[in-house]
C-alpha cells in the first residue's frame, strides 16, 4: 500500500488539540509582561545579558510546570486534600487580579529597579523570572488540570510549545518595546493583553464551579 500524505483524523485531532492547549497556556504566560520586565530593567540588559536570563528562566520554568503537571494531582489530592476544582478557582483569581491590574493600570508590574548589574543572573531567572511570571498560579493550574484532562504527554508538549514561543519573545524584548512606543501601542496593547487574561480567568473560574457544582 502506498503511503497516504494525508494525516489520520486521530492524529489530526491529537496535533489540533495540542496546538489550542499551547495557545492556550501561552495566553496565561502573558509574554507581555516579560517584555515589559526585561525592557524596563535598571541598568539596561545588554543581548547576551538578555538571553542568558531567557533561557534560563524557559528550562527552569519548564522543568518545574511539568514535574507540577505530572506529581501535582497526585500532591493536591492525596497530600494536602485539595480538589480539583478549587485550584481552579483559585487560580482563576489570582490571574484575574494580574489582568484586571493590566486593564485599569496599563502594566503588568512596577518597573524593575536594581542598584547595579549582577554578576550572575542565575537568581533573577529563578525568580521573579521563571516563578511566578512564567510558572505562576494560572499556569500552574492549567498544567495540572490540563495532565488530568489531556494525559501528561500531551500537556508537556504544549507546555514546552508555549514556552518556546515566549522564549523567542523574550530575546526580542528591547526591540519590541521600542517599536511598540514609537507607534503608541504599548498602552492598549497591555490592556487588551490583561482582557483576555482575565477573560481566561473567568473561565477558569466558571469551570471549577461547575465541576465543583457536580
Amino acid at each position: 500500500m502506498l503511503p497516504t500524505p494525508f494525516i489520520a483524523a486521530g492524529e489530526f485531532e491529537f496535533i489540533a488539540k495540542m496546538t489550542e492547549n499551547a495557545l492556550y497556556l501561552l495566553a496565561l504566560l502573558n509574554p507581555v509582561s516579560k517584555v515589559m520586565f526585561l525592557s524596563s530593567y535598571e541598568p539596561p540588559l545588554s543581548s547576551r545579558h538578555i538571553f542568558e536570563l531567557a533561557w534560563k528562566s524557559s528550562l527552569a520554568a519548564l522543568v518545574i510546570l511539568i514535574i507540577l503537571a505530572g506529581a501535582g494531582d497526585l500532591l493536591l489530592t492525596r497530600i494536602f486534600r485539595v480538589e480539583m476544582y478549587s485550584l481552579r478557582i483559585t487560580g482563576g483569581l489570582i490571574v484575574f487580579m494580574i489582568g484586571w491590574s493590566a486593564v485599569r493600570e496599563g502594566k503588568f508590574h512596577p518597573k524593575s529597579e536594581s542598584p547595579g548589574m549582577p554578576e550572575n543572573f542565575t537568581d533573577i531567572s529563578l525568580v521573579p523570572l521563571a516563578a511566578p511570571l512564567i510558572a505562576g498560579p494560572g499556569t500552574i493550574a492549567a498544567a495540572i488540570s490540563g495532565t488530568a484532562e489531556f494525559g501528561l504527554l500531551s500537556t508537556s508538549i504544549s507546555l514546552a510549545a508555549a514556552i518556546g514561543i515566549n522564549f523567542i519573545i523574550m530575546l526580542f524584548s528591547p526591540a519590541i518595546n521600542r517599536f511598540l512606543s514609537k507607534v503608541h501601542a504599548l498602552g492598549p496593547l497591555i490592556r487588551l493583553t490583561g482582557l483576555v487574561i482575565a477573560a481566561v480567568a473567568v473561565q477558569m473560574i466558571i469551570t471549577g464551579l461547575k465541576e465543583c457544582i457536580r
